[in-house]
């Protein structure tokens, strides 16, 4: 039996035996269709996929679109709710049924953030315990600690209000992209949330540049601060940032990234409701103590 309610979204790039062992472990639940963007990749991965899983809708944009390859993948999607899916992760049987029958039940719920557990050992991501301890205050009715952004790789979102939100900005490709779209959710209305029940199992790849990705989460957070926060709000992040992040190439190519794009983040500037600046101003003071996943590391 399938399970309609949730596609499953996967973005790639030279990743061909990592995508392939996601693939497989896709291939065992019942919720379908699985759609793949090939970002470019040039080690054989769209011959191996339509070799091995014929079934899966795969898109090759010519190109590596980053994170807007989600977008893409999304408009191919007639689900009502979409998962995404690293190349390096997959979900656990029982995890996207169970997400989407919280959505089912909740109509103001955008999205459900999993439960991370790293492979091969089988041990919880660090990442888990500040979601579990969220500091973003929620409504009564939430299933789950409400959360200010979320984990594109364990999240089941709804189609509809991703598209309507515009998906993932182009400018910010990947590393730390969700916080921007996130954001925009909850200008809409809708909520986030945690649920610490449902599993997804993260296989980190070791094709991977950390450098560049830290270099993104950077550049990343100021713009994002600067298209959405007050100006106060905006100006204490950057120096926290400034006087935290390390003294290298890296840091100072983001600075330097963020600011040549100045004129587009100012025409694109767009204030948070005081109501979610609140809430973001709540998680800001809990990252900041924050040992599982920073930018600075």
């Amino acid at each position: 039996m399938t399970d309609p309610r949730t596609g499953v979204v996967v973005i790639t790039h030279n990743r061909r035996p990592e995508l392939l062992r996601t693939l497989d472990r896709l291939a065992e639940l019942p919720e379908q269709p699985v759609v793949v963007t090939d970002n470019g990749s040039t080690d054989g991965t769209a011959a191996a996929v339509a070799h091995r899983h014929p079934g899966v809708r795969l898109l090759r944009p010519g190109r590596n679109l980053g994170a807007v390859g989600r977008n893409m993948a999304v408009r191919h999607l007639s689900t009502p709710y979409v998962a995404f899916c690293d190349d390096d992760s997959w979900w656990a049987p029982g995890a996207l049924s169970g997400a989407a029958d919280l959505l089912d039940r909740h109509p103001a719920l955008v999205s459900v953030t999993a439960r991370i557990v790293v492979e091969p050992g089988g041990v919880d991501d660090p990442i888990n315990d500040e979601l579990r301890d969220s500091p973003v205050p929620g409504p009564g009715w939430l299933p789950g600690p409400a959360l200010g952004s979320f984990l594109a790789a364990a999240t089941v979102l709804r189609a509809d209000a991703f598209r309507a939100a515009g998906g993932f900005h182009p400018r910010l490709w990947l590393g730390g992209e969700e916080e921007l779209l996130a954001v925009d959710l909850a200008t809409d209305g809708w909520w986030l949330t945690y649920a610490e029940h449902l599993t997804v199992h993260h296989q980190p790849s070791v094709v991977r540049d950390s450098t560049l990705r830290r270099r993104h989460g950077i550049r990343n957070t100021l713009w994002f601060s600067w298209l959405r926060r007050p100006v106060g709000s905006a100006l204490r992040r950057t120096l926290h940032l400034a006087r935290t992040v390390p003294r290298d190439t890296a840091s100072l190519r983001a600075f330097a990234e963020a600011a040549a794009a100045l004129p587009w983040v100012l025409g694109e500037r767009r204030v948070v409701p005081a109501a979610v600046e609140s809430r973001l101003r709540a998680l800001e003071h809990a990252q900041r103590r924050s040992t599982a996943r920073r930018y600075t590391g």
